[in-house]
């Protein structure tokens, strides 16, 4: 898999800043940028190129990539992205388009869950319209998948990716789940890949998942895609015949794009009223918080406060447990360094994260708890102070109040903070950062379901690559301690690096194992020259002792 480039906030090309990754998939990333030198937003993706590829290679693959991309703008205005520019930087490809406003269908699918078969319809058509018109001028997509289609807020759709097929590692990794049988068998490939890739679109949108789950590695996902039969649709209703007529494994018997236009427009004809009512409402938990995808006024505005917060918080999704920010600042008095089966341990701080704009829709704080002076609780209701306590029944210290996460955890948060940014890798990760507008101090809650059985070993053979790749100066402070949380196995690591504003920060991070696969960290981030401030060793504190998941 692709790593998250850009980390340390450097700029790509000289002019790109990146700001937070859109999208994830096997060999590409999707990343909402800035292009400094312009003062707008742009969309950028990342794409591994094969290793060795001579200057005279490289030089035709952005050649390709831009007078691809032009062509279908003519014959497709308004649904290709346009490409500005494309360039190559160690090994990867940029694709720099103007900004969309809409959401990644992979994305919006994360968020909302499966579509009717209505809706699914609407979107279907969509992006036949743009595979009509390539296929007439005898173009390939080649790797169309939910990252390469964005669905904008009043139900249009824009198709990117064109003219990367055969510019990458191989057409196929991109999205195994989306590939075609041929394309699994590494087989030449034409118009009939696009209309398989379209039927499992359009499978995953109607049942929630691809038609072929991805497994470990990208070739076992191949396979399953060549030999496997298909699930059968449970949830298709009108939609099913079309979806399985397009994934025929023999590319000679898949349905032609006249009779899926037919069928599709069929299903959209017999209830209008649906097909109004079914317009995708995207949404990000990005840049600002409520309203639709972000537009370009608010992500501007946004710009400074992204930088520091999300490209780094992506990191640690796909990499599946704590940490990644990298916080840092020069050596502080070091925490106790060990935390045995407590709920308490001294955590470093991650990179400053936002302070202007941002905060994530996604969650917002639930007021069932408030904070009052402590002293001796009676035991009927009365208007003496008490010290708050959480759901779990540990008091809290005035000043906090318990956050009810739809995400399915609860934590005490000091007053004032919320859920800046939630990052979603499909249904396996988030990664929630908290903060307070102004305060350079975060919380990340990250969750992911496919960690190995040693927390230890997650930490440093897992993040710790990452965080020695993005810069920043990266030091770890003393051993990745093995500890116990709540129970379960866990392990504690803390770190030091420079922020994109050159402060050294602290991060502390612990990574627990909640069973099958499953695991939550925690990271406190801190200014490093705040470390030891007895306000944030109080908050640290109560994050250990109040996290918890909403089943516990």
């Amino acid at each position: 898999m692709v790593k998250a480039q850009g980390a340390t906030y450097e700029l790509v090309a000289g002019r790109y800043r990146l700001m937070e990754v859109l999208h994830r998939e096997t060999n590409r990333v999707c990343w909402y940028g800035e292009d400094v030198s312009a003062g707008h937003p742009r969309l950028l993706t990342q794409i591994g190129l094969p290793a060795g590829m001579d200057t005279e290679s490289l030089q035709r693959v952005t050649a390709r990539v831009v007078r691809m991309a032009e062509t279908m703008g003519v014959m497709c205005p308004g649904r290709v992205a346009t490409v500005l520019d494309a360039v190559e930087e160690a090994g990867i490809l940029w694709v720099v388009t103007e900004w969309i406003d809409g959401t990644p269908l992979g994305e919006l699918l994360a968020q909302q869950g499966a579509f009717t078969h209505v809706r699914a319809a609407r979107v279907g058509l969509e992006v036949l319209d743009v595979l009509d018109a390539a296929h007439g001028e005898g173009i390939t997509h080649g790797e169309l998948s939910p990252g390469q289609v964005f669905v904008r807020d009043q139900g249009s759709v824009v198709l990117t990716g064109f003219g990367l097929t055969g510019a990458t590692l191989v057409p196929r990794v991109t999205a195994p789940s989306y590939a075609s049988p041929e394309q699994a068998r590494d087989e030449r490939i034409g118009p009939a890949a696009d209309l398989w890739a379209l039927g499992a679109i359009l499978y995953t949108m109607v049942e929630g998942r691809p038609p072929f789950r991805d497994r470990d590695r990208p070739e076992a996902t191949l396979r399953s895609v060549d030999r496997l039969p298909l699930r059968s649709p449970v949830h298709a209703g009108p939609l099913t015949q079309t979806v399985q007529g397009l994934l025929r494994k023999n590319s000679m018997e898949r349905l032609t794009r006249s009779v899926v236009r037919e069928a599709l427009t069929r299903v959209l004809k017999e209830n209008p009223d649906a097909a109004v009512r079914s317009l995708p409402t995207p949404r990000r938990s990005g840049l600002h918080g409520s309203g639709p995808v972000w537009s370009r006024r608010t992500v501007v505005a946004g710009t400074a406060l992204a930088v520091v917060t999300v490209s780094v918080a992506v990191l640690a999704v796909t990499r599946q447990l704590p940490g990644t920010d990298t916080s840092s600042s020069g050596q502080q008095p070091r925490p106790s360094a060990s935390a045995p089966v407590t709920d308490q341990t001294s955590l470093p701080a991650k990179t400053p994260p936002p302070t202007t704009t941002s905060a994530s829709a996604s969650a917002s704080p639930s007021a069932s708890a408030s904070a009052s002076p402590s002293t001796t609780p009676p035991p009927t209701p009365t208007p003496t102070p008490t010290p708050t306590k959480s759901s779990s029944g540990t008091a809290q210290p005035s000043g906090y109040r318990e956050y009810h996460s739809p995400e399915g955890f609860s934590v005490a948060l000091p007053d004032g903070w919320k859920a800046l940014n939630t990052t979603r890798m499909a249904d396996l990760a988030y990664r929630v950062i908290f903060g307070k507008q102004g305060d350079p101090r975060t919380l990340a809650v990250t969750y992911s379901e496919r960690v190995g059985p040693d927390p230890v070993a997650v930490w440093r053979d897992d993040v710790e690559p990452d965080l020695q790749q993005a810069g920043g100066d990266y030091e770890r402070i003393g051993e990745i301690r093995a500890t116990t949380y709540q129970g379960r196995k866990a392990a504690d690591m803390e770190w030091l690096a420079d922020d994109s504003r050159g402060t050294r920060v602290r991060t502390f991070g612990r990574g627990f194992l909640i069973g099958e696969g499953r695991s939550f960290s925690l990271r406190w981030s801190t200014p490093a020259a705040d470390w030891n401030d007895p306000a944030n060793q109080e908050a640290l504190d109560t994050f250990l002792k109040t996290f918890r998941q909403s089943s516990d």
